[in-house]
């Protein structure tokens, strides 16, 4: 699909048509934006083999501007942009911004609602209850390869959000290595200046 057969909404055109469908399939239409680093996969001890998905919001607080962000980052290129909900807890969605070219193929038939004339689709799920996981352990061992539903793959990263806010674009992995590597820098600086002296009694002025 070319540039020109699509026009992009406002975050906020788009969330009040998400907002509206998710009211009309009987799902709560307040919505919780998650992240790739907010995900948990893993296994499920109750059933073997499986895997089961639960989210974080303890460990990588979100800004709460973040989802408007990740949606106009999205939003300058050309591939499918997805509201896409996971599932529910405590009375709110669980939603993600996903977007790549791969959904472009989905239809109604798997899950997905789509808006050509935006080059947007809604994902609205079904009743899946999440849970919120507070076990620092439990989302340090996450699952982060080999994971199911290839769909959330395409979630953002926070930390891209993060630079995006910083920045205006995302980092390459060469500035962040770079940048990583200047903070060390500073810190070891900071630990190996001598620390100030204090003015000598008598001979001295001292400060002003």
């Amino acid at each position: 699909m070319n540039q020109s057969d699509f026009s992009r909404p406002s975050f906020d055109e788009a969330l009040a048509a998400w907002k509206t469908l998710l009211g009309q399939r009987g799902v709560p239409t307040d919505c919780t934006w998650v992240f790739d680093e907010n995900l948990c996969f893993e296994k499920d001890p109750a059933k073997p083999g499986a895997v089961r998905l639960a989210f974080q919001l303890a460990f990588t607080p979100i800004p709460s501007d973040a989802a408007g962000v990740a949606y106009d980052s999205f939003s300058e290129g050309e591939a499918r942009l997805v509201l896409y909900r996971i599932g529910s807890s405590r009375g709110k969605s669980i939603c993600a911004l996903l977007c790549d070219e791969w959904f472009e193929t989905k239809t109604e038939k798997d899950g997905f609602i789509r808006r050509d004339e935006w080059l947007i689709s809604f994902r609205p799920g079904g009743n899946d209850e999440l849970e919120e996981i507070t076990d620092r352990q439990r989302w340090k061992h996450r699952l982060l390869r080999d994971r199911p539903r290839h769909d959330l793959d395409f979630c953002m990263p926070l930390r891209a959000v993060h630079e995006l806010m910083a920045h205006g674009r995302v980092l390459s992995t060469y500035e962040r290595y770079a940048m990583k590597f200047f903070h060390v820098w500073w810190r070891l600086l900071g630990q190996t200046r001598p620390a100030p002296q204090s003015p000598k009694s008598g001979g001295g002025h001292g400060p002003r």
